[in-house]
């Protein structure tokens, strides 16, 4: 393994902030409504608020639409995420090309095996935010730390899925305003979308989440492989 530092490159820090972001809200709560009602806001967010206390872990498929607002280019890319509380994640990217983001609570690893670098970071970093910090370690009140709405003009999608938009209290560069689509019926995130400081975009869509199998640590560990070069960001 060989250990570079490279300090022009900062792409563990960028990946870390959005998908730790989103995937503090890959939920469900545990009521349903009947078609066609608008459940009030406040019990939509007390019911997200009890199924985050209870959810240890989950695995869900996502698809990942970004799009670099300078050049109007949007990439797709899919995979599976893993999520065990508290902070630890794994982003396992399959198309178009693999790619893995683990987190655990000492250290932060991007991993692109097919260009045999990897890069990392200390967690401390990327858990600056008081407010990711709560929410990651279970102890997370989103109504004391978000301006929760529905999006206006229109609170439901084509489906009749309810859309929300977030917006943290806490006044830090990397927690914009954000968008999430609940399922109308299971109350599962279905959606989550944001814009950086740049402009540019990014859609996550949810699929197959499964909530709390006792996902092992050890699967949030990561040893680069012999012939990896290591840059570690500043």
């Amino acid at each position: 393994m060989k250990i570079f530092f490279k300090r022009n490159k900062p792409v563990i820090i960028i990946a870390a902030n959005i998908w730790i972001f989103v995937a503090l809200f890959t939920v469900f709560a545990p009521f349903t409504v009947g078609a066609g009602s608008l459940v009030p806001i406040d019990e939509v967010v007390t019911s997200l608020q009890q199924t985050y206390e209870k959810t240890q872990d989950f695995k869900a498929g996502f698809i990942q639409e970004t799009t670099i607002q300078s050049i109007k280019k949007t990439d797709i890319e899919e995979g599976t995420v893993f999520f065990k509380n508290p902070k630890n994640m794994l982003w396992d990217y399959s198309k178009p090309q693999k790619k893995k983001l683990v987190i655990n609570p000492r250290k932060a690893w991007l991993y692109l095996p097919q260009e045999k670098i990897a890069y990392t970071r200390e967690s401390d970093y990327i858990f600056k935010s008081k407010t990711l910090i709560k929410f990651l370690s279970g102890l997370g009140k989103l109504k004391n730390d978000f301006t929760i709405k529905y999006t206006e003009p229109k609170a439901l999608d084509k489906q009749g899925n309810y859309l929300l938009v977030l917006t943290p209290l806490e006044k830090i560069p990397s927690l914009n305003p954000f968008q999430i689509t609940v399922d109308k019926n299971t109350f599962l995130i279905l959606q989550v979308s944001f814009e950086d400081t740049m402009g540019n975009s990014t859609v996550l869509k949810f699929s197959n989440i499964i909530t709390n199998t006792g996902l092992p640590e050890k699967m949030f560990q990561f040893k680069p492989p012999e012939g990896v070069s290591v840059f570690n960001m500043p």
